[in-house]
């Protein structure tokens, strides 16, 4: 009877192993591409056949001054903002008193100097261009060679922002990027579109644009401007959008690098999950500090995620809102600069803002979404992609075979180890980490991103 019993629950463990081993090998094989239009029209509903027009032309970002005038009236009007909490800082959102110096300093100071402002985000190229129905804006840099020397090895560059970020973040990161350096043998010639919807891009008339039809017009809008091989860098939206591209045109993608990697393939979330239990299997213990587990992460995602289930489930709502709202708008945006620079600025009156960045540097941004109008159709991009979840994991189970490199901000939200991103990044040349930093690397700290890139593309080695 023994031997009976012995060999059913050998039998049971082969069988439990050999459905395991099938497992296991359904969630690690990689994904079939997908079947996209990289056509597909996103303009509004026309009369006629669509023709695109494929002129690349300087475009023109000044503000009329009777805009400028109206937005100092907006912001005349007494705040009526409810006073915060005894002794709570930015835990209940961005606070009332903060907002009120931020409100007057915009009026009083920041606005009858725009001719300034303006003319400083005028100091870099804008370029708009149509893609598949979409009047899309970019910034195009070239780099400079230093007379005398031998000339660098230029590599194309696409640089994408997130939300609620804006082209503005790469002010101080691009001309890093596009000046000769001791650190690398290549220079970078930088196109940094504003992602559509966002600032001077238009946004989709039709539903069902998601990340992989948004990186679809970025791919195409790299093949406009001459360059059918280049670079990936972002972080936030840019990240993933950039991680599509590479995924779903590896052929166009010499190498991604990003300060956000992730992997939402099914492997990488089974791998996210048992390093929140076993994390030494997963993470250098040097670095263990970076990994806080699934306990730290539940508690992100119901401390800071809620703006992003909204704008996933009702875009338009908080998007109406803001409309015409310039305080609103600023309190809206201003409070992810202070939050996800560093959780820990919290417990802040102030929140921390001006400890990375200056109110005329938050303020270019905020004034990039009002002057345009985008605050709705950026917030769109959460719920298009969202819907699109089926399409999404199809991308996501699609391996990057581009060398890339990862880099970790020790203040970002979330950090994805090496070992859960292997699957996702077969060929990661380059992973590091820093003690310092949040989620906006190249507005915050551009000069350590940019030192990274190139550690990352000296790595690499693209000859």
């Amino acid at each position: 009877m023994a031997n009976i019993w012995a060999r059913i629950l050998v039998g049971a463990l082969t069988i439990l192993v050999a459905v395991g081993y099938k497992n296991y090998r359904d969630l690690s094989a990689p994904g079939k591409r997908p079947d996209l239009d990289n056509n597909a029209y996103w303009g509004p509903t026309l009369k006629e056949p669509y023709r695109e027009n494929k002129a690349i032309l300087p475009f023109d970002i000044s503000v009329k001054p009777e805009v400028i005038e109206d937005l100092i009236s907006q912001l005349s009007r007494p705040l009526k903002a409810q006073a915060p909490l005894e002794g709570v800082g930015f835990q209940y959102g961005f606070n009332a008193n903060e907002l009120a110096k931020v409100v007057k300093y915009w009026r009083d100071t920041y606005l009858p100097k725009w001719s300034e402002r303006e003319q400083y985000l005028k100091k870099l190229d804008h370029y708009q261009t149509e893609i598949q129905g979409l009047k899309i804006h970019f910034i195009h840099a070239k780099p400079s060679q230093v007379k005398g020397q031998k000339p660098k090895k230029v590599l194309p560059l696409l640089l994408m922002h997130g939300w609620p970020g804006t082209v503005r973040e790469f002010y101080d990161f691009i001309p890093l990027l596009t000046t000769p350096s001791d650190k690398s043998d290549y220079v970078f010639e930088v196109i940094a579109p504003s992602l559509p919807g966002y600032g001077w891009s238009q946004g989709s008339s039709k539903t069902g644009f998601g990340v992989a039809q948004v990186a679809v017009v970025m791919r195409n809008l790299m093949l406009r401007v001459g360059f059918d091989k280049f670079l990936v860098q972002g972080g936030d939206w840019g990240s993933i959008i950039g991680s599509n591209v590479a995924s779903l045109f590896p052929e166009n993608v010499l190498g991604y690098h990003s300060n956000m990697c992730g992997n939402n393939s099914p492997m990488g979330q089974l791998k996210m999950v048992l390093a929140s239990f076993f994390p030494s299997w997963f993470v250098d213990s040097e670095y263990a500090d970076f990994y806080k587990g699934l306990g730290h992460l539940f508690s992100t995602i119901m401390e800071e995620m809620g703006y992003a289930h909204i704008q996933a489930s009702k875009p338009d709502t908080i998007g109406n809102a803001l409309i015409d709202n310039p305080t609103g708008l600023a309190s809206y945006i201003l409070e992810k600069f202070s939050t996800w620079t560093n959780t820990g600025f919290r417990s802040l009156p102030d929140g921390g803002l001006t400890k990375r960045f200056t109110y005329d540097q938050l303020l270019d941004n905020v004034m990039i979404y009002y002057v345009t109008n985008s605050i709705t159709t950026s917030m769109r991009l959460y719920s298009e992609s969202m819907v699109a979840s089926q399409l999404a994991l199809a991308v996501d189970s699609l391996p990057i075979k581009a060398k890339a490199g990862c880099t970790r901000f020790a203040h970002e939200i979330i950090h994805v180890s090496d070992s859960v991103l292997a699957n996702k990044f077969p060929n990661l040349v380059h992973s590091s980490h820093h003690r310092d930093g949040g989620h906006f690397p190249a507005f915050e700290l551009p000069q350590q991103l940019y030192d990274d890139f190139v550690s990352f593309v000296q790595k690499a080695n693209f000859s």
